[in-house]
């Protein structure tokens, strides 16, 4: 996992709109929420959210118990400017996915788009996959987004892995039941296409 120090720089230097995973709307990602009919109430985790507006989404859909995570300060205090007044109904968790300290069984909702594909030790995405496995209810929604096999192999700098869906979906193993896989072409601000997989899953184990 590279460092915070990486990320904090990133978000400094860069426009929340300038960053190539920009997204004016998380629409893959806000369908699959709603599609599983997830309850107005329930507790909804965006693992790396950066500053996203998947959140701003969700509160506008009557979402109220959401958690942005991310590991850059500065990129959730963007968040926190955007949202005005409704940032105050948002829980703001600045932290490294791998070493949180998440409540048990604490999420209905795991959301991710673009941290898992910086894992590119074996030993970190255990530490990931371990981490949903505590923090995620038992029957929880899990949605984790990469490069796909035809994406790009850096991002940001970084080194990026590339997955296809089955390929993904090993990185979670049996604990996971695959519900369904999706395809996205992003395109960048600076006009570059980036192709995306997206699993998504049930936690089935205990």
């Amino acid at each position: 996992m590279q460092s915070k120090d990486h990320w904090e720089k990133v978000y400094t230097t860069k426009a929340s709109n300038e960053v190539s995973w920009f997204q004016e709307h998380a629409e893959l990602s806000l369908r699959l929420i709603r599609d599983a009919e997830t309850a107005p109430t329930a507790a909804i985790i965006d693992v790396g959210g950066g500053t996203s507006t998947l959140v701003d989404d969700l509160v506008a859909d009557g979402y109220n118990n959401v958690t942005v995570l991310d590991l850059s300060g500065a990129a959730l205090a963007t968040a926190k400017k955007r949202l005005g007044d409704r940032a105050t109904d948002i829980h703001w968790l600045e932290a490294n996915v791998l070493d949180a300290e998440f409540p048990a069984h604490a999420y209905a909702v795991w959301h991710d788009r673009a941290v898992f594909h910086f894992l590119t030790t074996l030993e970190e995405r255990h530490a990931y996959v371990q981490a949903v496995l505590r923090a995620v209810k038992p029957g929880g929604l899990v949605i984790v987004a990469t490069f796909a096999e035809d994406g790009p192999t850096q991002c940001s700098g970084l080194p990026a892995m590339r997955y296809d869906a089955k390929q993904l979906h090993a990185e979670f193993g049996e604990p996971f039941l695959l519900l369904g896989h999706e395809k996205e072409s992003h395109h960048t601000p600076g006009g570059n296409e980036q192709k995306f997989v997206y699993c998504f899953c049930r936690k089935v184990v205990s």
